[in-house]
């Protein structure tokens, strides 16, 4: 959402992070309980395939962690069936140097548009949406030139909507007051004066002008606010407890603290808290937990939010569309979603990064296979120091390798 800069960590940091990364250790048990300490009470038998994949992947974490300008830490979670791995380096607190853990919280960044996603599609499912349904129809206060612009196109970002994130009396405003957002209505109010980037349905172009408008179409349809849909269409249904959509900047404690990648600052600033949530509201604003995020991507990749008929219609995807930052492998674009095709198979999910935070989350087609990358440090194409995203990538089809191994 709101954009960072590169950093590099301090030499005695670096010196830390190699040997944190060193110490820690990959922890694999049945999946039993929301409580951190049911992991490392047993480990779980896995194939050969399996053990190496895993093995892969805590080579490519240690390298990430410990490379300068890579993050304080990195959480991923790789479940095979009911059987869950938690691989683990660094930390989530520079100052006491905690670890971090599934339970600690965390900002989703822009994994929050598949949340978006899945309190739309159930609606859709229910018939209290439909993909047809229009902005003029449910928005009509919003410029007549969008109004053409549907649900459909708004999820798979082909509606052309201009996005409010880049606009500079948006940017503005956050500086002004970054711990005070507006109503999500404020929000489009940056881009209202501007047409439509494009006809819609006719190109590809991120945008999270889309998903606020999504909020709002919620909103609109159930007469009920965005966030209290988000609990009965999503969040309840999969026992997502740790979830929430606050407005201001506090994060639940314990949470895992996300830092600034500049690498004149030393040590790294602390971001944690300096952003409200509502700045970027469905678009972004979700706080989660790496154990949340993780039954999310499976329950709303494996089909327990929507029927059958409203999935095929989400996996209809846009060939070379990325999401953003780019996930592991081929990207394309779905309904709030989007297919990584890796050398080691396919997945569905999305990515998300924003500052302090870089997040990446997926599945196979049936939900049985998960994994969920979680760093502290906002880290993309063009943000971070040399290599560190490249590296990210990497880890995260490692990540992939690991959850479709045999």
């Amino acid at each position: 959402m709101v954009m960072g800069k590169g950093t590099q960590p301090p030499i005695g940091r670096r010196k830390f992070l190699k040997q944190a990364a060193m110490a820690s250790a990959v922890v694999a048990v049945p999946y039993l309980s929301n409580n951190s300490a049911a992991f490392g009470r047993q480990r779980i038998s896995s194939s050969k395939v399996a053990k190496r994949a895993d093995a892969a992947l805590d080579r490519a974490l240690k390298e990430l962690v410990a490379m300068p300008g890579g993050p304080p830490g990195v959480i991923a979670i790789v479940q095979r069936g009911k059987h869950l791995g938690v691989h683990r380096f660094g930390v989530a607190n520079l100052r006491t140097d905690e670890p971090m853990r599934i339970d600690d919280h965390m900002r989703v960044a822009s994994v929050a548009k598949a949340f978006s996603g899945a309190a739309a599609l159930a609606l859709v499912s229910k018939g209290r949406l439909s993909l047809a349904d229009t902005i003029g129809k449910w928005l009509p206060y919003l410029p007549k030139g969008w109004h053409a612009v549907t649900l459909r196109e708004l999820l798979n970002h082909t509606s052309g909507l201009p996005d409010f994130s880049k606009d500079a009396s948006f940017q503005e405003a956050v500086s002004a007051h970054p711990k005070k957002a507006p109503p999500p209505r404020k929000l489009l109010s940056y881009v209202e004066d501007k047409p439509l980037n494009f006809k819609p349905g006719t190109r590809y172009e991120y945008s999270n002008s889309d998903n606020i408008a999504v909020g709002l179409m919620i909103q609109a349809a159930t007469k009920d606010t965005y966030e209290n849909q988000l609990k009965k269409q999503v969040l309840g249904v999969l026992g997502l407890h740790r979830t929430s959509l606050p407005a201001g900047p506090k994060l639940p404690k314990p949470f895992i603290h996300g830092y600034n990648n500049d690498p004149s600052q030393h040590p790294p600033e602390d971001l944690s808290e300096i952003l409200a949530a509502g700045w970027a509201w469905a678009a972004g604003g979700i706080v989660s937990t790496p154990a949340d995020l993780n039954r999310f991507i499976r329950g709303y990749v494996g089909g327990r939010l929507f029927d059958s008929h409203t999935q095929a219609q989400q996996r209809r995807v846009i060939k070379g569309a990325g999401s953003e930052p780019l996930g592991p492998g081929n990207n394309a674009a779905g309904l709030g979603i989007f297919r990584y095709e890796t050398k080691c198979g396919t997945v569905w999910g999305h990515t998300g990064n924003t500052p302090g935070y870089t997040q990446f989350a997926a599945a196979s087609a049936d939900g049985r296979r998960s994994v969920t990358v979680s760093i502290n440090e906002q880290i993309n194409v063009s943000q971070g120091a040399s290599g560190v995203f490249e590296t990210l990538r990497h880890a995260e089809e490692r990540a992939v390798c690991a959850a479709l191994a045999p």
